[in-house]
């Protein structure tokens, strides 16, 4: 049975003969460095195994709040705790195993976190894995603090709680990294309607910008009752009592436990596909809907 080190994903380093040599790496055009960046990555790892998985969960949850952990491993635990609490939240039997297994301090982490990818499940009842991928451009979001400082504000312009906020731009583009349209014309970082957008006293400036969205989500919220009821302001956001569900369970999250951010910060793009839950790394960029098999044959390592 392999150590627990050994499901830890490794830290991600340009190739050891690029390094050896003064320069070299600087030689080296963008697309090579892209092309040699994009050998290296690597689908986390997760074990099979109940005990193992418990263990890992608890060395990733401790990991994701110690400060000095560097930002590289922190941006691939935080990947590695997701891929896990989405395969779980795809087995509840294994995932009442996990649970069983884990010290008090993190069950209720794992609850919320379980409840939420469940809640998201279910907004898609008869299971639906396309074939395609949406016209979507994948980015590296707004630094964290910058992030917090736009939740932060809008709270306090509002009332509504940062937490909310935070959870509901994590559950509509992964904290902005989505960047595209949606199926009803939705845009920017949370996702608003330019209709909306366009209401008096809600959108101010540029809908795609994260500062500007989040401000103009709070003002929404409010608008819809979420001062009064946080469910019925949600619901106004999305006509879903499962996407409230989710919503909530994420805020519950960082509000008892605001270090919790750091690992939801570097969670990815993923989409339950035809070919399995598919990463969408930072920089995948099309234009139009392209087949899962054309995104695989880019980057055949994004599939467990």
């Amino acid at each position: 049975m392999p150590g627990l080190s050994a499901w830890l994903l490794p830290l991600v380093l340009i190739g050891c003969s690029a390094c050896s040599q003064p320069g070299a790496l600087a030689q080296k055009s963008a697309t090579e460095t892209q092309a040699a960046l994009e050998q290296q990555r690597r689908y986390p790892t997760v074990p099979q195994r109940a005990a193992d998985l418990a263990a890992l969960l608890e060395q990733l949850e401790l990991a994701l709040r110690e400060p000095k952990t560097a930002n590289q491993a922190l941006a691939e635990r935080g990947h590695q705790q997701q891929v896990i609490y989405r395969q779980l939240g795809r087995q509840p039997t294994l995932a009442q195993q996990v649970r069983r297994l884990l010290s008090p301090r993190w069950r209720v982490v794992f609850d919320h976190h379980i409840a939420a990818r469940q809640a998201l499940q279910a907004m898609n009842p008869r299971g639906i894995r396309p074939t395609s991928l949406p016209a979507w451009r994948i980015r590296r979001p707004e630094p964290a603090e910058q992030l917090l400082g736009h939740y932060r504000k809008a709270e306090q312009a509002t009332g509504i709680a940062w937490e909310v906020l935070a959870a509901v731009n994590l559950v509509e583009t992964g904290l902005g990294r989505i960047d595209g349209v949606s199926s009803a014309n939705a845009q920017g970082p949370m996702q608003f309607l330019p209709t909306t957008w366009a209401e008096r006293g809600i959108g101010s400036g540029d809908i795609r910008d994260p500062h500007d969205a989040i401000q103009a989500a709070a003002r929404y919220l409010v608008r819809r009752g979420g001062l009064r009821d946080i469910r019925k302001g949600l619901w106004g956001y999305n006509n879903s009592a499962y996407y409230g569900t989710a919503v909530l369970h994420y805020a519950a999250l960082l509000k008892a436990d605001p270090d919790a951010f750091r690992g939801l910060y570097h969670w990815q793009i993923h989409l339950l596909t035809s070919a399995g839950d598919l990463w969408l790394p930072e920089g995948t960029a099309y234009s139009s809907r392209v087949p899962v098999t054309q995104h695989l044959s880019r980057y055949p390592w994004s599939v467990p």
